[in-house]
Parts: C-alpha cells; sequence; structure tokens
C-alpha cells in the first residue's frame, strides 16, 4: 500500500521562471543588454584583475584589496564574465583565469588588453548610442559630439591619441604576420608602409623578407613610438613623416595600406590612393589591407567594424567590387585578393598605364 503523501498541485511556473522564457525573447533580450557585458568587459582590463590572476585564484575579497574596488560589484561583475567564459567561479566563490582571461592580462606576447580597452573606449561608445541619428543623416556624429573629426580629435588630445595607437598597435599585432606571410614580396626592393602607425606590420614583413628594404610612413607624432629599432632590421629601415592625402614616398616596389582606407569614405580613399599612384611605378604594387566583406548572410568582423566606421568616423568596411571601384577612379585596376588567414584580407592593386 502506498503511504505517500499525494502530491501538491502544480504551481505555476513565475513569470522570471528559467523553464518559462521564451527562447526568441532571451536572445534578444540577451542582444539589447550586450553593452553591460561590453563595460564590464572594460572594467575587468581597466583593474588588471587578469593580471592579479596569473599566480592562481583568488576570491573576490583579495581581488577587491588589491584592485582598491568594492568586493560586492566586483564579484557581480566577474560572475557576470564568467558567464561568458571570461574568468570562472568554482564553488568555492574563487575567480581563475580562463583561455579568455589569460589575454586580458597586460604581460603576455598575446594580450588584447589594450585592443579591449581601445574597443570600449568613450570615444567608441558615446557616439554608438547615436546611431540612429547616424542612419538617418548618413553623417558620424563624433565631430557633434567632441567638437572635432576623430583623428583632429586624438591630435589634439594627447591621452586619447596615445590609447588610439596603442591600441591599433594591438590589433595589429595578431595580424601582422599572417599578413606577412600571405602575400609573395618581391626578393629585393622597397616598402613603404603609408599611414603604418608603429610599424608591426612593416616589421614582419622585413623580418620574414631580408632583401627589403622599408620606409614607415604616418605623422611625426605617431612615428616618435615605432617598433623597428631592432637588431635584426638594422640598416633596413626609416620613417619619413608626412601626409597620406598629399604625397607617399616615390619609387617603392610596394606600397602597404592596413587599415587605412575603411576608417575614410570613397572620397577621401581616392585622393589617398591618387596619392599612392602618383608615388608608384609601372612595376610598383598597391597592397590595401582590409576586411573585404562577403556579399551573404555569413558572420564577420568586418561587419561589426562596419557599424564602428559609421558611428566614430564616416568610413566603411567593403566588399571587393567596392575596392575596385575606388581603385578605377584613382588609376588602378584590382589584381587579386589574397586571403590571410585573419579577419584582413589583401586587396593587390597595380597602376593603370597612361592613355597614349
Amino acid at each position: 500500500m502506498d503511504h505517500t503523501a499525494p502530491s501538491a498541485p502544480s504551481a505555476p511556473s513565475a513569470p522570471d521562471s528559467l523553464s518559462a522564457i521564451d527562447p526568441l525573447a532571451a536572445h534578444l533580450t540577451d542582444y539589447a543588454l550586450s553593452y553591460l557585458h561590453s563595460a564590464a568587459l572594460r572594467t575587468a582590463a581597466r583593474l588588471g584583475v587578469a593580471d592579479h590572476l596569473a599566480d592562481g585564484p583568488r576570491g573576490a575579497d583579495e581581488l577587491a584589496a588589491l584592485t582598491g574596488a568594492s568586493e560586492g560589484h566586483l564579484r557581480r561583475i566577474l560572475r557576470l564574465l564568467a558567464t561568458r567564459d571570461v574568468f570562472h567561479e568554482d564553488d568555492k566563490g574563487a575567480f581563475h583565469l580562463t583561455p579568455l582571461a589569460e589575454r586580458l592580462r597586460s604581460d603576455t606576447p598575446s594580450s588584447l588588453r589594450e585592443a579591449v580597452l581601445l574597443a570600449t573606449d568613450e570615444s567608441f561608445v558615446r557616439p554608438a548610442t547615436r546611431l540612429e541619428d547616424a542612419v538617418r543623416t548618413g553623417r558620424s556624429v563624433f565631430d557633434e559630439i567632441y567638437g572635432a573629426p576623430f583623428f583632429e580629435y586624438l591630435s589634439r588630445e594627447p591621452g586619447a591619441g596615445e590609447a588610439f595607437d596603442r591600441g591599433m598597435a594591438n590589433v595589429s599585432a595578431g595580424e601582422d604576420d599572417a599578413v606577412a606571410a600571405a602575400y609573395s614580396f618581391p626578393a629585393k626592393g622597397t616598402v613603404v608602409d603609408v599611414g603604418g602607425g608603429r610599424g608591426g606590420l612593416l616589421g614582419r614583413t622585413l623580418a620574414r623578407n631580408p632583401g627589403l628594404t622599408g620606409v614607415l610612413y604616418d605623422r611625426d607624432a605617431v612615428l616618435r613610438g615605432h617598433s623597428l629599432d631592432v637588431p635584426e632590421l638594422t640598416g633596413r629601415w626609416e620613417v619619413r613623416p608626412g601626409d597620406f592625402f598629399t604625397s607617399v614616398p616615390a619609387g617603392a616596389d610596394v606600397y602597404l595600406l592596413k587599415r587605412i582606407l575603411h576608417d575614410w569614405s570613397d572620397e577621401e580613399c581616392v585622393r589617398i590612393l591618387r596619392a599612392c599612384r602618383a608615388g608608384m611605378s609601372a612595376d610598383s604594387r598597391l597592397l590595401a589591407v582590409d576586411c573585404v566583406i562577403p556579399q551573404d548572410n555569413t558572420p564577420h568582423p568586418g561587419k561589426v567594424l562596419d557599424v564602428l566606421m559609421m558611428t566614430a568616423l564616416n568610413g566603411r568596411e567593403r566588399g571587393e567590387e567596392d575596392f575596385r571601384r575606388l581603385f578605377t577612379e584613382a588609376g588602378l585596376r584590382l589584381v587579386r585578393v589574397v586571403p590571410t588567414g585573419s579577419a584582413v584580407s589583401i586587396v593587390e592593386a597595380a597602376p593603370v598605364a597612361p592613355v597614349a
């Protein structure tokens, strides 16, 4: 005979019960609140949490003492990040590094801390809150918010400019060797890295091609932080300040433009490309290194960056036909698109011979 008490009728699920969540609503809500994940990630990076976990797991109390943060608030953001595999909280409440959190350390070759700080910087986040205005008007609202276009703002705000240069160097570090390895550079000759920042790509290109010499061409303020002064490159490089809208060093065999064209409107890109074309010989090649957007619904990092370009700048990411059109207007022809195994591809261009 069954002596167990009859089970009580099931109570209706509470509206916030996980079993009652509409998966589509949950998915959309997660997207809508994703800015909080970004803010939490930036906070952890700014506080240096990952550095403090390099020697092993720590509780939120220890981490709060080390970072000067509120223990309760720090625990809450780390708990959120742990849901995305950035840190791991064990059953004793201690936080561990994960493969993603390792990339937030500041002292490792694979660190992406500066890139995360750049991507989550106010100068990108504030214009994004005005995306609707950009979409309605077809123009960035950056200069309305900060009183100057993006690059002018960076030049007048040294701290912002330095953070941008560090972040871009950090972003590029993971791509430069892939780009240098993907293209068959000439055995001898000169490479000009136009707007080459601190020289990461030029350095990797010269290291892989010992018969080449290089010129790093950028604004003087940027060149002062270059990374080319290393023993393996001694005597094979020089830096030259200048404005790529007006001219570039003439007579080189290869011109590199890495993540330059996406910053600018089509009209400004044509100006840059024409300045390069004026410096090229008949046998020179121009390599535009940028995202090349696929035409279908395939996820691609460039599709996210494309929205960033329309909010902070007046640039855009482009597809193959977009590059072909820009090159044609500048007196160049698209030769081929070379994948690199990274987010960017190499779009190779050659001069069009003048009509006799």
